[in-house]
């Protein structure tokens, strides 16, 4: 039989020690000084009857494996978590976005021209890197190699014909475009072209030199890394 008299630590964390609440340590002694189990807690606000909220921010560490495995969860994954609804979930999802947002506008002010594909990569990895399903954009260039605009062509399973070189140039032309890139990210995490990705990227190099639109480069992207075309002499 356990001893009665043995102190039992509180579940609720509003019974702990003010000095040991994520909330009030951060306040005090800033962000550095909460675990990252902590600063989750703090974005879920509470826990549930069960647990709280450190408890169940463990719990997502751990059925996740990492933060990295966290921040790629999707609404439903994360409802998965006993504790976590939608709010809880939105909450976790707009915390690791704002962050990859933050990551490709860091990057996007270090670049001038679009001229290497390293650091075209960097901009876009926070941005399709993650992704479970493929993505295709399309960056317009103008005359200096500086970016006009980008955008999302397609999001599924790319093929050639859910990619034609009708939907690449369209906005081009449109947006009176002088040259394009076109990326697209691999979930599998491999960044190596497959037949598909080579036969597409000739297409939009032959459309590009009818319409005098070249196609400059084809980065395929994955969280950890990039494969350029014009890199390894496929443009």
């Amino acid at each position: 039989m356990a001893n009665s008299t043995q102190e039992k630590i509180p579940s609720r964390i509003t019974d702990w020690p003010i000095d040991e609440r994520p909330r009030e340590r951060l306040m005090k002694n800033g962000a550095n000084s909460v675990s990252s189990a902590e600063l989750i807690a703090i974005l879920l606000g509470q826990g549930s009857a069960r647990h709280n909220a450190v408890d169940t921010a463990k719990h997502l560490l751990s059925e996740f494996k990492s933060l990295q495995g966290l921040a790629n969860a999707s609404l439903v994954e994360l409802q998965k978590i006993p504790g976590i609804g939608p709010a809880k979930a939105v909450t976790l999802l707009a915390a690791f976005q704002l962050y990859r947002n933050m990551q490709q506008e860091s990057a996007e002010k270090s670049i001038t021209k679009f001229t290497d594909p390293a650091a075209v990569a960097e901009i876009y990895i926070p941005v399709i890197g993650h992704l479970k399903k493929e993505s295709f954009y399309v960056i317009l260039l103008d005359s200096a190699m500086k970016k006009i605009q980008d955008m999302e062509i397609s999001r599924g399973i790319l093929t050639e014909s859910l990619v034609h070189p009708r939907e690449v140039f369209n906005p081009a032309i449109r947006h009176n475009a002088k040259g394009l890139i076109v990326l697209h990210n691999h979930p599998s995490g491999v960044a190596k072209p497959s037949t598909d990705d080579r036969s597409m990227t000739t297409r939009l190099i032959e459309s590009g030199k009818i319409l005098s639109i070249p196609l400059y480069d084809h980065l395929i992207i994955t969280e950890k890394g990039y494969y350029s075309f014009r890199e390894n002499g496929l443009i």
